[in-house]
């Protein structure tokens, strides 16, 4: 091999068609001997040469293939997940160091699942189910774990939260999680059961745009008319009003406001009933 000849003599194609013809090409494309990726790598590092970025991508695109099986059972496409874990080894083949002295499919193992891993917990569920790195390895551990359909009993529960390092109470929410269904909000054509789809009791009566644009109008026509009937008071009316109605919490007792003002409680309340039934005229 010479130092600028590519290593392979397969072309990539423009289109592939089916998701096995994309299969059947990628089998195809030699695997690297250790000289020609170090090689490879070397010049990707030193010259950033681009030929061999490529090469070192397609001589790996069966590894993508082979660790997006280990992941059909979730329900995802193949194909997407296949997308999703070639971006991974893109990104492992820039950050690729030869010089290590580690095979490129071990370094790009991580960044592949990692890859499928952000895909499968974006898309699996519209509601996240895993979020922590300690919920992402219950996620993509509890099955394979799980040594019989159904429940797992309390047992069973205990020695795979011992195995994972989390608690029994989170093994068994992602159990939950993970038994649980997406829901469409629109019933299907013909169901029987479609009056009682989540569109129908998810829907906020409430949301219609006009009926919101008229709960605004009267919310700004009343905190007009409040600014309005608090400045036409004297102030210590408007301040004994605002103690006693206007605050978000705790609000001034008549025997607070009898003591800040030298009064009596019982004058305190005389003027904030007068005060009130001043302010009232103008909301009418």
């Amino acid at each position: 091999m010479s130092a600028t000849s590519p290593v392979f003599s397969l072309p990539v194609p423009s289109s592939l068609g089916t998701l096995d013809h994309y299969i059947s090409y990628v089998n195809r494309i030699p695997l690297l001997t250790a000289e020609q990726e170090l090689s490879l790598g070397r010049r990707l590092k030193e010259s950033n040469d681009l030929d061999s970025a490529r090469d070192l991508v397609l001589s790996h695109l069966r590894l993508v293939v082979a660790v997006s099986r280990n992941y059909l059972g979730y329900g995802l496409p193949q194909a997407d997940l296949i997308q999703e874990g070639n971006i991974g080894l893109m990104k492992a083949v820039r950050r690729f160091d030869p010089e290590r002295g580690v095979r490129l499919v071990s370094f790009a193992l991580h960044w592949i699942k990692a890859e499928m891993h952000d895909y499968i917990l974006r898309n699996w569920r519209l509601v996240k189910i895993a979020t922590t790195k300690a919920q992402r390895k219950l996620f993509f551990n509890l099955r394979s774990l799980k040594t019989r359909s159904g429940r797992l009993n309390p047992s069973e529960t205990q020695a795979i939260a011992e195995h994972l390092g989390v608690k029994p109470e989170e093994v068994c929410e992602m159990e939950t999680r993970l038994g649980g269904q997406d829901l469409a909000l629109d019933p299907t054509p013909g169901d029987e059961d479609e009056g009682v789809a989540p569109i129908h009791y998810l829907t906020d009566p409430n949301a219609e745009p006009a009926l919101l644009l008229e709960i605004r109008q009267t919310e700004t026509a009343r905190a007009s008319g409040l600014k309005q009937a608090l400045a036409a008071l004297d102030p210590r009316s408007r301040q004994i009003i605002e103690a006693r109605w206007l605050r978000e919490d705790d609000p001034a007792t008549l025997q607070e406001l009898a003591d800040r003002h030298g009064v009596s409680a019982e004058r305190i309340r005389q003027i904030e009933q007068k005060a009130l039934k001043s302010m009232r005229g103008h909301f009418n």
